[in-house]
């Protein structure tokens, strides 16, 4: 199993719009985030959590033809934006990939984009044609992988990040509730939330994160969802040895089975 994180960025991405701060004038790569998603690669298919805003531009920027399933941790427009470019699939001729969600992001998704799901007008230049999939906390099965849903907080929103064999994915968290611990022991890799130094009331501090990092205890854990108040490499040297800030690209390969 191979693991892609496309984007490591906060909502607005990084360089924001309009901002002359020193880490959006960054010529270092690094410093370049989108929105945060992660492809999955297993055997021959294609996995991806959340369409964000970037969805188009990641899957071009990493060749991606072909896509079998989406994971959904929430409902923010920033994990969801690129929901409409899944029919660009149809468009080859493939079946638009299977997408999974709790019921409550799910019915965001039908809403927002109702038009995929009986609302349109007309149909001229193509809707999406998912098959949308509700989840709950229990693990399931996509394509011969277990996924495992771990309940966290994005402030007062309870949402999902998922794991995967010895590898979990934690964004948007502020909190982890006490019973989410169990379902984290023994990871490898761990990828999770770090939006900033300062804290911030629905995401985790980096501080905050080095704190779980230290609690469940994985081999490497990097972290994501940064915004622009992070230079990468002066951050990088100040973080624990096995803390490292994730990137937009960074490839690592993984054991899929539990």
């Amino acid at each position: 199993m191979r693991i892609t994180l496309l984007g490591t960025g906060t909502s607005v991405g990084v360089p924001m719009i309009g901002c002359k701060c020193k880490v959006c004038r960054s010529t270092d790569p690094h410093d370049k985030r989108l929105r945060v998603s992660v492809l999955i690669k297993h055997r021959k298919h294609n996995i991806l959590i959340d369409t964000s805003a970037d969805f188009r531009q990641q899957m071009l920027t990493h060749g991606v033809s072909h896509l079998e399933a989406v994971l959904y941790t929430h409902e923010h427009y920033d994990h969801i934006a690129g929901f409409d470019d899944l029919r660009a699939f149809q468009f080859l001729r493939q079946k638009a990939p299977t997408c999974y969600a709790s019921a409550a992001v799910a019915a965001h998704i039908r809403k927002t984009f109702d038009y995929a799901f009986g609302a349109a007008i007309q149909e001229g230049g193509g809707l999406p044609e998912v098959d949308l999939l509700e989840i709950d906390d229990h693990p399931f099965s996509v394509l011969g992988l277990n996924i495992v849903p771990i309940p966290i907080q994005h402030g007062a929103l309870p949402i999902f990040g998922f794991r995967i064999g010895t590898f979990a994915y934690l964004t948007d968290c502020s909190e982890i509730p006490e019973s989410s611990y169990a379902l984290l022991e023994g990871l490898d890799t761990l990828v999770l939330d770090g939006l900033r130094f300062k804290p911030h009331p629905t995401h985790l501090s980096i501080d905050q994160a080095i704190e779980q990092a230290k609690r469940i205890a994985p081999r490497i854990t990097y972290l994501t969802h940064i915004n622009h108040d992070i230079l990468h490499a002066k951050t990088e040297r100040m973080l624990p040895k096995n803390v490292r800030l994730g990137y937009d690209g960074l490839t690592f390969e993984m054991d899929s089975s539990l």
